[in-house]
């Protein structure tokens, strides 16, 4: 870990400087003591008093740190049950207001990434940046036939800044998993290397605009859900044009009563559409901060959302997928027992582990969150409470789960701001049962060989010839165990016989002992003959 050193003494002064400790929600665990005795050693929390009031203090301490903690701060600020409403109105500002880079440099960005004068590419392009976040910022501009785009352009810089802070993640998830056997089932390297992964991703806008026109095709023509059209001819590694989009932000609640726009069926939307990206699609934006969700206002009685920003997706294994679907059905039906049948089934509980005492505890974490509303339920500290119970038990928790749980806090904060008495299980259970249904059912056997029928239709013209050759093979099988009978019958009869020698030998020898030993003289004689003649016998006949 000393090489990462200069990071670290950096992150230091920077929660010291703004006096993060003071952030904390309390009362604070007793582990997190000796990290606050730490913050407050450094020099500057002494003479940064006057910091520790300020409601921006975590929002700039943040954009200090750059991008993985901008990130961090992003999903925080959904979070209404951890902060206050002055931290949290400044957290939003990490969702699309980060100071901006340099106008004069973003546009000799779009000039070589595209290879020719922003004259020649757009007939307007616009100075001021619409939006800045962590990772880029945007300018509107409009096309040479006049249809209005954005230009989203990758900050400079990032890609390193990224590796070293992963780095140190990296290091120290290595150093927890090996010294800590009870995070081991965790993975939290794995963890780490994922979440690296997918930010390094987010950096290659060739791969969200692939992500936006898939997702752009699983929801045209949608009621629920718009996403823009992504002009691919104008998108490279490091810059993206699409569509320009007109819309309220999610949080935009004045709006909505102005325009008569009903939040209960916004949040309803909101959950269908989560659901039908993680079980019908199996592709789920998994960065869904207020910042990237907005909402069409030209039809209040039926408002859409718009994606945007598609850079982070996930997708899970089926038969993951499958585990998640039965494991909400389980939920939603308060069937605690079938919730650890599932996981046992999976693979996630290891042997020797009591289900039992794991299935009423369990049902003591998640009782009372299905019997609330979203407005008394803290979706964030009962996922924290599973994960605890994980590691005391030891139960191995899927990697590729912890997008999904990103997101479902994401969206379980989304949903406590638009409607708090949202009923999410009376809604999940309709949608997971059709899932379900579609996925084992019949009408799932009948599409599977539908799929299946251009293979098997390319194969009829070799169907006589592989007929007649399993036919032949048939025969030559059937030759072959004829032989195999007869020869096993054979050998039968010849046992039988050896074991009838066997019984007329051992009769000869035994009276012939018999008789030796009850006579004398010539008769003994003549009885030793005897046994001696009838093993002589049994040898000859074989």
């Amino acid at each position: 870990m000393l090489k990462h050193l200069p990071r670290l003494l950096a992150i230091w002064t920077v929660v010291a400087r703004y006096r993060l400790d003071t952030v904390l929600p309390q009362p604070l665990p007793p582990r997190l003591g000796l990290l606050i005795g730490l913050i407050r050693l450094h020099p500057l929390w002494w003479s940064s008093a006057d910091r520790a009031a300020r409601p921006d203090r975590l929002r700039l301490a943040f954009e200090e740190l750059g991008p993985i903690f901008i990130k961090f701060g992003q999903m925080l600020s959904t979070r209404r049950d951890l902060f206050p409403p002055e931290i949290l109105a400044e957290l939003v500002k990490l969702q699309d207001d980060v100071p901006p880079f340099d106008t004069i440099l973003a546009r000799q960005i779009v000039e070589r990434e595209l290879a020719a004068p922003l004259s020649e590419k757009f007939s307007r392009f616009d100075t001021e940046p619409l939006a800045a976040a962590s990772v880029a910022q945007v300018h509107t501009a409009a096309l040479p036939d006049g249809r209005e785009v954005i230009v989203k352009i990758i900050r400079p810089g990032l890609d390193s800044l990224i590796r070293t802070d992963m780095a140190l993640l990296k290091d120290a998830a290595s150093l927890l998993e090996s010294r800590v056997p009870a995070l081991a089932p965790f993975h939290p390297l794995k963890v780490v290397s994922d979440y690296e992964r997918t930010l390094l991703n987010e950096l290659d806008l060739s791969l969200e605009a692939a992500n936006t026109k898939k997702f752009r095709a699983n929801f045209l023509g949608s009621d629920m859900l718009y996403v823009p059209e992504v002009h691919s001819a104008w998108c490279t590694r490091n810059v993206m044009v699409a569509e320009r989009i007109y819309g309220v932000p999610i949080t935009d609640f004045e709006a909505y009563a102005r325009l008569g726009i009903s939040r209960q069926q916004l949040a309803e939307k909101g959950l269908t559409i989560f659901f039908t990206q993680v079980f019908r699609d199996n592709f789920f934006h998994a960065d869904m901060h207020p910042g990237n969700i907005y909402v069409e206002t030209h039809d209040p009685q039926n408002p859409r959302y718009i994606a945007l920003d598609c850079a982070i997706v996930g997708h899970l294994a089926r038969e993951d997928q499958m585990a998640v679907a039965r494991l909400v059905m389980a939920l939603v039906q308060r069937d605690f027992a079938q919730i650890i049948s599932v996981a046992h089934q999976a693979g996630w509980i290891p042997p020797g582990t009591s289900l039992s005492t794991l299935t009423e505890e369990v049902r003591r974490l998640v009782e009372p969150v299905l019997a609330s509303s979203i407005d008394q339920v803290n979706i964030g500290q009962t996922i924290l409470g599973l994960l605890d119970m994980a590691r005391h038990y030891r139960l191995e928790v899927p990697t590729q789960f912890v997008l999904l749980l990103k997101t479902l806090v994401h969206v379980e904060g989304l949903g406590r701001g638009l409607y708090p008495e949202l009923d999410i299980w009376t809604m999940a259970r309709p949608l997971i049962t059709s899932w379900l249904k579609d996925q084992i059912g019949p009408a799932a056997l009948v599409r599977k060989m539908s799929e299946n029928a251009p293979h098997w239709i390319t194969g009829l013209p070799e169907m006589p010839q592989m007929i007649f050759d399993a036919l032949s093979q048939l025969r030559q099988s059937g030759q072959w165990q004829e032989r195999q009978l007869r020869e096993l019958h054979s050998l039968k009869t010849e046992l039988t016989r050896a074991r009838r020698r066997d019984l007329l030998a051992l009769c000869g020898v035994g009276l012939g002992v018999f008789g030796a030993v009850s006579a004398s003289g010539f008769l003994a004689g003549l009885a030793g003959t005897v046994a001696a003649l009838a093993l002589l016998w049994r040898f000859a006949a074989g």
